[in-house]
């Protein structure tokens, strides 16, 4: 059977201090905290999911703040850049707003057909805002920015490759991607189902050194798939091509496998449901501390161990 990812779900990365990494993303961004919970490998350690309104899939960037970790290294076999939709015209704002919040960004540039804009989190962590009047999607304007500058989700993930061939086969064999677009050493996939947040580019770099992945570095891309039937079906597809993929894990708002794609990337195949509003109601969404039940007892302990925050 042919896959039916239709694009991203989230995008995970590692922060430093859990204050910065919140106020950068609400307060700079605009961004919706949706989910304040923790690592569920790691219940010392606060997990957030920031996003849209609802934390629909393709609007999600989460975080795992870790105070006193350790630069990451930006290279090949990672996930280096990560990219946002918002309107055209909007560039001159969000640069004004950089300034005045001493954020590192770069002038705009063209590529692949596209106007972006990049520009780095507090952590170093690389981003960019990609001009796209195509994506209808409605923004979260709770966080303050203007609905005609305001993010939309995700555009689409960069990976820094040395050899693109066994990616691209992941791609457009098993996930059913299309090669679209190229440029120099950049070569653009896209899912094109109809959604959104469905780009993934290659850039080959055939001498780059090997990234490290710690903060402001990516930990893993989450690709989205509707229900958990699909997932355990393309599971034994991916199994059968030779990768080494885990059962389902259950995240409480979504389920997932993980494996290592060639070059190297962590990715994971993440259901749509049931969604964020399962332990929640839609406008308390990120208000409290959501623990698995598994950790329900311990949540004295842990609230002592975790980073007070000033939401």
């Amino acid at each position: 059977m042919k896959s039916t990812l239709s694009g991203i779900h989230h995008v995970t990365a590692i922060a430093g201090d859990a204050q910065r990494n919140y106020d950068f993303y609400t307060k700079v961004l605009g961004l919706r905290l949706v989910k304040k919970t923790v690592n569920f490998d790691d219940p010392g350690t606060y997990h957030f999911y920031f996003g849209d309104e609802a934390g629909n899939p393709g609007t999600i960037l989460t975080f795992f703040p870790w105070a006193h970790v350790r630069r990451g290294l930006r290279g090949a076999g990672q996930a280096t850049e990560t990219s946002f939709s918002v309107p055209s015209g909007s560039f001159d704002w969000w640069m004004a707003r950089f300034e005045e919040h001493n954020i590192i960004y770069n002038k705009p540039s063209h590529r692949l057909g596209e106007d972006y804009l990049v520009f780095v989190d507090p952590d170093g962590l690389k981003l960019e805002l990609v001009a796209d009047d195509a994506d209808t999607r409605k923004p979260w304007t709770g966080g303050g920015i203007p609905a005609d500058k305001a993010i939309r989700g995700f555009h689409g993930v960069t990976l820094t490759v040395n050899d693109e061939k066994g990616t691209a086969r992941l791609l457009t064999e098993i996930f059913d991607f299309q090669a679209t677009k190229s440029h120099g050493h950049r070569y653009r996939f896209e899912a094109g189902r109809g959604a959104f947040a469905d780009k993934i580019d290659l850039v080959v770099l055939p001498h780059e050194q090997q990234g490290i992945v710690a903060g402001g570095s990516v930990h893993h891309v989450a690709f989205r798939v509707p229900d958990y039937d699909t997932q355990m079906v393309l599971r034994g597809e991916i199994a059968s091509a030779g990768y080494g993929i885990t059962g389902q894990i259950d995240r409480q708002y979504f389920k997932s496998l993980y494996f290592r794609e060639d070059a190297g990337v962590l990715f994971e195949i993440a259901t749509d449901i049931p969604g964020f509003a399962t332990d929640e109601s839609l406008d308390q969404l990120g208000h409290g501390l959501m623990l698995p039940p598994q950790y329900e007892n311990r949540r004295a302990d842990i609230e002592r161990v975790l980073p007070q925050l000033s939401l």
